[in-house]
């Protein structure tokens, strides 16, 4: 039984950081709301998480394309060179409520 894939997202700017992009294990699964980086540091130094088929181990750096799986969900590791930050600007003219 395949479970659902789900994506982890590389935050590093490849223009920046060369053509390989790593970032910590423990900090990809936190940026993806798995747990804070002490917790899944503990999770992965306990053998509960694997990459690509092996128990991972603390320090371990994922690239794009690493198969990560926790808790028995797979998830795939992905580069996000995206900027999603928008800013909006809205004038609130007095007595006008928002919410």
């Amino acid at each position: 039984m395949n479970a659902p894939r789900t994506l982890l997202t590389l935050k590093r700017n490849a223009a920046t950081d060369g053509p390989v992009v790593e970032e910590r294990l423990h900090k990809v699964l936190a940026n993806a709301g798995l747990g804070s980086r002490r917790l899944l540091e503990e999770r992965i130094q306990a053998g509960e998480v694997r990459v690509n088929g092996a128990v991972a181990e603390i320090g371990l750096s994922v690239r794009a394309g690493d198969r990560v799986e926790l808790d028995g969900k797979l998830f795939v590791a992905i580069n996000d060179s995206a900027e999603h930050a928008q800013v909006l600007v809205f004038h609130k003219p007095e007595g006008v409520v928002t919410a």
